[in-house]
């Protein structure tokens, strides 16, 4: 007979491994004696690439037969901080007045707890006979993402192994379990924009080229006015300037350069290499000698509604009563690795603490979770597909 899971106890296991990316701390060690322990086959993988360290993550599957349904998700956790500012261990998983806290409670060690849980149960129950169930989970999400998902999922291909739906469990709701699904996220544009000018003596502004002006008016043209109007499943891509250096300590000196950040996050209406062209463009017109340097951390992606969306869904009203929204705000996540491969949803927990001091979730939320996964699993398994 398969063993049941306590979300709570596997919860407060992960979190006292203190996993701040790139460092695995035994979390991974946590997560695979308990997988096998229910009768998973798991797959420690360690991936490396030059310039980046190493990242253990860990590929876990019951079953031999398709369809594949993958739990996804990531063990790093972000650095404390100022640990002095929290209240408690912010390794210690500590329970108090119905919250367990510490880090990665919200992000995400919670939810990995309850996949494991509404596995267990699943299979205790004598489900899965139609397929499996697998979970991708990576040490390296919080971090460059070079190591990790990705990575996974090559090796799977490698391997003819398929997944066929997967669910992420990110932190996607505000503040209470129900509120929304995410089916896909906006791109990440980041951008660093260097004015060069001449130097020269403030009371003489006509012998020199102010490059803060041109600075100044350059990312006027991005923050005056829109980029555009929301799409079917977007919002309208913003624009954030996240800083602004000259690095100047003189009243009455002309600076030679100026710096300036931001980021874009943008809709479907874009693509990072498109928006790079429309900066250039932009820029073009104001004039003057100017480097601009961008990366992006993803593309905008949606997993049109479907079957996915609807088994996740319907279990979420089933247990919570609640109709979810399907969207696609927030930052990005390794859901935008898992789109190439398969149709990719994401639900968890609230993330209203998620990388603040004294990160906590209610431990109410946990059982709740863990009945959604639960849910998922039979209307997945036994909904005409």
């Amino acid at each position: 007979m398969t063993n049941t899971i306590d979300p709570l106890e596997l919860a407060q296991a992960l979190i006292r491994c203190p996993s701040v990316t790139p460092t695995d701390a035994g979390a991974l060690d946590v997560l695979e004696g308990v997988l096998q322990s229910v009768g998973f086959a798991c797959h420690r993988l360690v991936f490396s690439e030059d310039g980046t360290p190493d990242v253990d993550n860990l590929y876990a599957r019951r079953g031999t037969a398709g369809p594949n349904f993958c739990f996804a998700g990531h063990t790093d956790v972000v650095p404390v901080g100022d640990a002095a500012a929290w209240t408690v261990d912010p390794f210690g998983a500590e329970v108090r007045d119905g919250r367990l806290y510490g880090r990665g409670a919200a992000d995400m060690k919670g939810a990995i707890a309850c996949f494991v849980a509404a596995a267990s149960t699943f299979l205790a129950d004598g489900g899965g006979a139609q397929g499996s169930i697998s979970l991708l989970i990576t040490g390296d999400e919080e971090g460059p993402a070079v190591n990790g998902t990705a990575k996974v999922l090559a090796w799977l291909a490698e391997r003819g192994e398929t997944l066929d739906d997967c669910l992420v469990g990110e932190p996607t709701n505000e503040t209470t379990v129900g509120e929304i699904i995410k089916i896909g996220r906006r791109g990440s544009l980041n951008g660093l924009l260097t004015v060069t000018g001449t130097q020269g003596h403030s009371a003489y502004p006509d012998l020199a080229d102010n490059p803060i002006v041109r600075l100044m008016r350059m990312l006027g043209t991005l923050v005056d006015a829109p980029i555009d109007e929301p799409t079917e499943h977007f919002q309208a891509s913003t624009v954030a300037l996240t800083s602004v250096d000259v690095g100047n300590p003189a009243t009455n000196v002309i600076p030679a350069q100026a710096q300036a950040r931001f980021n874009i996050r943008f809709n479907d209406r874009h693509t990072a290499a498109g928006l790079d062209a429309w900066l250039r463009e932009r820029f073009d017109a104001i004039g003057g000698t100017y480097a601009l340097a961008t990366s992006s951390s993803g593309e905008a992606f949606v997993t049109e509604p479907g079957r996915l969306s609807d088994v996740v869904a319907t279990a979420v009203t089933a247990v919570t009563g609640r109709r979810p929204e399907l969207g696609t705000s927030g930052g990005t996540s390794d859901a935008r690795f898992i789109k190439d491969v398969c149709p990719v949803a994401e639900f968890g927990l609230a993330g209203d603490t998620a990388h603040q001091t004294d990160e906590n979730v209610a431990v109410a939320d946990l059982d709740v979770l863990a009945r959604i996964y639960r849910s998922v699993l039979d209307g997945y398994f036994v909904a005409d597909p």
